[in-house]
């Protein structure tokens, strides 16, 4: 039946009630349309001109509200039907990847990289420690939330004066339950709340401690951006170019490309190093191949040999002995007798693309600075875009080139080497020891030993080399494992080192408290142990707390300022900050097994690259005619970029599987479980971070992030 509309009014002064009707067969929620005023008979009241203004409007004002209401209440219903759709959506993707996807602990056969004979040292007993422990807990809490829940509804809901009276009943007087409750109660009050608000207020110290050195990067970031701060070469005693006639710089560099079974990028790097504008004459470039498979190594040296004879001045090595990993094999390509000849060396992985500039706005730093030793330049990202775990990465990596590397390169001279992207005098290498394999970071390494010897570090952060992040969350996850677990390795190794140095006081207390302790050791070790574990046992424990700054405020501020380098990037802060958390679990994972020298702390997984490179990069190697390799063509690049879209191709149609991680579903669980326990104590903030907080681990958990693993 169609609906109608009443509306009373009253006649003139009489008082006598009018009913108007509206009826319409073709009314739809759709189709409102706000009736005119012809629909109503406005009477009653004051029957004066300035009267019936008066009531003219009150009535309109009403009919405008209802309409608005009404108009509200079809957004609502909208809203509703596409939560409820995505909802649906959700769950039939976490349905889909339940059945067909593989745990963490599966082996998988199909992996051929470096990280084959570290995994099969491995201990499973000791990779399992944490999982274990997690599962014990997620058990416990789900015994917890059940015993609560019963108490709740036989209406116990205790304060300080009703527990006193509960402990003080006597055993007799109490049922069975309610002693088993009693008990419990007195072991949380009496023996679990204090360590744990030890433990809590411990964690919220160094959670400050973090909190406040970011705040000073962030400001000393904000000093250099306002004084317009940044390293300028010297220019005085320029060189001339024997070739073109430009006056410049141009003393003998060496270019080292490192690749480990990355047939995805081995074209794009190489065409990028072979397009730098340099010298043909004071240029060496050396392709370092550490892989195993035939295949690639034959692709690789094939695509060296087309450059050569295009006039590159490029050479290929693959090693016999594959030992040290990629430490082993530039430490293997330093040894040759020719690098005697050259001064500076280059280093790029292979899915790095430098322009052709890079060379000439790096190397002028060293020039008449002796004491400058590295000239690390920032990286950029093609695929920062992709999907919403290389968005996450970007404003990490956004913020620790902008600030933390920016703001130490600046001030105090030093910064980890980032591995790559950079150029090293020599001289400075042989000087702190050379190439090591001791530990999985062996940037950071011989950064550390360099500037023990009084080697001073520029960075450029207005020096971009494109590279790739990756972009599955396997990926991500070993690379994550590598760069927390090598850290550990190396303080435990140069600790003694840097006592004995003869560096400055400030600079050894800023190496092993702010470097190592405070950013390495402690920002893994709170952010596991003060959200993912103390958190969730307060909610069964409430005699402990945390406040809710701690909870929401200041990290909501904290990565306020992690996300300002990236703006583009605001939309992502509650993504960004949730996934930081469900990072924890990796990150602590990898601290713990660094610094004890745990089965996997030695575990090196090449990052697996997907080769995309930008439409515009590869127009401009299009239309670049280079100076020193004019034999370069065309047709060249435009096969290369046929060839890397008929690998995509072929990539997508590829079975495709996912990985479930057992360690964040367990965390997902247990975060859920502590959400449903706060909701007995009316806790609001802790609610709503944990059951956000317990999503976020199970969308991870379930690989439901990132691209999927082939």
């Amino acid at each position: 039946m169609a609906p109608s509309f009443d509306w009373w009014a009253k006649e003139g002064h009489k008082g006598t009630p009018v009913v108007v009707k509206m009826e319409n067969p073709n009314w739809s929620m759709v189709e409102l349309e706000s009736p005119s005023e012809e629909d109503f008979l406005i009477g009653g009241g004051d029957s004066t001109p300035s009267g019936r203004a008066r009531d003219k409007g009150r009535n309109k004002n009403a009919k405008q509200l209802t309409w608005v209401l009404l108009l509200k209440a079809h957004k609502a219903a909208g809203c509703l039907t596409s939560i409820a759709a995505a909802t649906f959506t959700l769950a039939s993707a976490v349905r889909r990847r339940v059945a067909s996807g593989r745990t963490d602990a599966d082996a998988d056969d199909a992996e051929t990289n470096h990280s084959r004979a570290g995994r099969d040292k491995e201990n499973p007993t000791v990779k399992s420690r944490i999982y274990a422990c997690i599962k014990v807990f997620l058990w416990l809490s789900i015994l917890l939330l059940g015993f609560e829940v019963a108490a709740y509804f036989k209406g116990w809901h205790f304060g300080a004066p009703q527990l006193q009276y509960l402990l003080a009943t006597p055993l007799g007087v109490k049922g069975a339950f309610n002693s088993l409750y009693s008990g419990w109660v007195l072991i949380r009050v009496e023996y679990l709340a204090p360590p744990l608000q030890f433990l809590a207020n411990a964690c919220i110290v160094l959670f400050l401690i973090q909190s406040i050195d970011r705040l000073v990067l962030c400001l000393g970031c904000f000093w250099i951006k306002f004084k317009k701060i940044k390293p300028v070469p010297k220019e005085n005693g320029a060189a001339v170019d024997p070739e073109s006639g430009e006056n410049g710089f141009f003393p003998m560099v060496l270019v080292q490309i490192p690749m480990c079974n990355e047939k995805e990028v081995y074209q794009q790097s190489i065409a990028a190093v072979c397009n730098l504008d340099w010298p043909k004459s004071s240029l060496l470039i050396q392709v370092l191949d550490d892989s195993d498979d035939p295949t690639t190594q034959s692709l690789i040296n094939d695509e060296v040999q087309k450059w050569q004879q295009e006039g590159a001045n490029i050479l290929y090595r693959h090693r016999v002995i594959r030992d040290g990993y990629k430490a082993g094999n530039l430490k293997s390509a330093m040894n040759c007798s020719y690098v005697k000849d050259y001064e500076f060396v280059a280093i790029f992985d292979a899915d790095f693309q430098p322009t052709p500039d890079f060379l000439k706005r790096t190397v002028p730093h060293f020039k008449d600075n002796e004491e400058v030793g590295l000239v690390q330049a920032r990286w950029s990202f093609v695929n920062k875009d992709e999907n919403l775990l290389t968005r996450l990465q970007n404003i990490n990596l956004s913020f620790h080139f902008e600030v933390e590397q920016q703001v130490n390169g600046i001030f105090i001279n030093f910064f980890g080497f980032n591995g790559t992207a950079g150029v090293w005098r020599i001289k400075a290498l042989e000087d702190a020891g050379g190439w090591l394999e001791r530990t999985t970071v062996e940037d950071m390494d011989i950064a550390v030993r360099a500037h023990l010897r009084g080697w001073k570090f520029v960075f450029l952060n207005d020096v971009e080399c494109q590279c790739e992040l990756p972009e599955s969350y396997e990926a991500y996850r070993k690379q994550q494992h590598r760069w927390h677990s090598g850290p550990m390795q190396l303080f435990r190794l140069c600790l003694l080192d840097i006592i004995r140095s003869k560096i400055s006081v400030w600079k050894k207390f800023n190496m092993i408290f702010l470097f190592f302790l405070l950013r390495k050791l402690i920002l893994p070790f709170y952010s596991f142990t003060l959200f993912c574990i103390i958190l969730p046992m307060t909610m069964f424990v409430p005699e402990a707390e945390l406040p809710a700054w701690v909870v929401c405020y200041i990290p909501a501020t904290m990565s306020f300022l992690n996300i300002l380098p990236a703006p583009k990037s605001f939309p992502f802060i509650v993504p960004y900050l949730l996934f930081e958390n469900t990072m924890s679990v990796t990150k602590f994972n990898a601290m713990i097994s660094g610094l004890f020298q745990l089965g996997s702390a030695y575990e090196w997984v090449v990052t697996k690259k997907s080769g995309r490179s930008s439409e515009g990069d590869l127009l401009a190697l299009i239309d670049k005619e280079p100076k020193h390799q004019r034999g370069v063509s065309v047709p060249d690049l435009e096969e290369m970029k046929d060839e890397i879209q008929k690998q995509e191709k072929l990539a997508s149609r590829k079975k495709k599987h996912n990985r479930i991680y057992v360690k964040e579903l367990s965390l997902a669980f247990l975060l859920l479980t502590a959400s449903a326990r706060s909701l007995l104590s009316a806790q609001g903030i802790h609610f709503y971070f944990l059951l956000f907080q317990g999503i976020s681990f199970l969308l991870v958990g379930l690989d439901l992030i990132g691209e999927q693993v082939e």
